[in-house]
């Protein structure tokens, strides 16, 4: 089975590669706009929008053998608010005050489709994340080190924010971007 990561996050990849599998990265520009949706629904139609564009792009190759795209989608919600990627440094640190000393959730989902079938599958994973109680300073200094500056929620668990973490319910790999465990699941079962 040879896979296609339809993304270009480091992280993803490092998941992907910790997993052991052989995949090639090919990434297409989509639309993230959505309608009215809960988080849930959010994260599987993004992803389901950027594992169809790959598909449509090797559309057009000849495909000599059983292919699968993997294509995922993550953010942070908070009383059922999406905080997506900050625009600057000063939403980043209203996320992050936002969150402190509290429960926050982080939603993947992910799209399979396993080529030349056109056979997808679509699923999410939720992991709940507890945030220390942060000073207004350790929140300026977190957000001064711009870590967070392109992740969803303005953190990233895996750097420096790990030292903030309480503790989580869920998939760790999750909240990185990528339920590892799930996601070789559904892949055993495709």
């Amino acid at each position: 089975m040879k896979y296609i990561l339809a993304s270009g996050s480091p992280r993803r990849k490092e998941i992907l590669t910790r997993m052991g599998l052989q995949y090639e990265v090919l990434v297409s520009e989509v639309s993230e706009e959505h309608e009215d949706m809960s988080p849930q629904e959010i994260v599987q139609e993004l992803s389901r929008r950027k594992a169809q564009a790959v598909a449509d792009l090797l559309q057009n190759r000849e495909l000599t053998e059983d292919s699968c795209i993997i294509a995922a989608d993550t953010l942070v919600a908070i009383d059922g608010e999406v905080l997506g990627k900050p625009a600057d440094r000063r939403e980043s640190y209203e996320m992050i005050a936002r969150i402190r000393g509290r429960e926050h959730q982080v939603y993947t989902g992910v799209t399979l489709i396993r080529l030349p079938e056109n056979k997808a599958d679509t699923f999410y994973e939720a992991t709940d994340v507890y945030v220390k109680p942060l000073t207004e300073e350790e929140i300026r200094a977190y957000v001064e080190t711009g870590e967070g500056d392109d992740k969803a929620g303005a953190y990233a668990i895996q750097g420096l924010f790990g030292a903030h973490i309480e503790r989580f319910n869920g998939d760790y790999d999750n909240v990185v971007g990528l339920p590892a465990k799930a996601l070789q699941e559904h892949l055993d079962k495709l």
